[in-house]
């Protein structure tokens, strides 16, 4: 896939994360993209439902495996403003998702860190797409919790 798409598509995972920013909630954004086409948009919900589970990958996985019937997604790519936790990469790999698209690294929770080994081994990565964006909205929204 050519860079510009790449980038068109983390524009709207940021665009999901802004959302999650708005409800006070922390700013990661997902989309899932399966042939061409946006199937999930999610953000975090975590304070919103009061559930430690309702990150932002793991509400688009859901919604992208609802929209195809089914439960493995190797033709998706899934877009998410900040590298996955350990979690979301347990489900990413689960779900066989082809391709994973993030923007800023987690230094101190991200999967590389944690879990290094936990994805599916055709997953394909893509990191630091959009990386300043997505980690200037992070650091956003933490200042404004100290």
């Amino acid at each position: 896939m050519e860079i510009n798409q790449d980038t068109h598509y983390m524009k709207q995972a940021i665009a999901e994360a802004r959302k999650a920013y708005d409800l006070g909630e922390v700013p990661v954004g997902a989309v899932v993209v399966c042939n061409g086409r946006i199937i999930a948009r999610c953000h975090n919900l975590t304070e919103t439902l009061n559930d430690v589970t309702a990150h932002a990958e793991m509400q688009a996985i859901t919604a992208a495996a609802s929209h195809i019937g089914g439960k493995y997604l190797n033709d998706c790519t899934l877009y998410v403003s900040v590298e996955p936790c350990p979690m979301c990469a347990g489900a990413i790999g689960w779900a066989q998702l082809g391709r994973l698209v993030y923007g800023a690294d987690d230094e101190k929770r991200g999967y590389r860190r944690l879990a290094p080994d936990v994805l599916h081994p055709k997953t394909e990565v893509l990191s630091g797409v959009c990386a300043e964006e997505a980690a200037e909205l992070m650091k956003s929204f933490f200042k404004g919790k100290r």
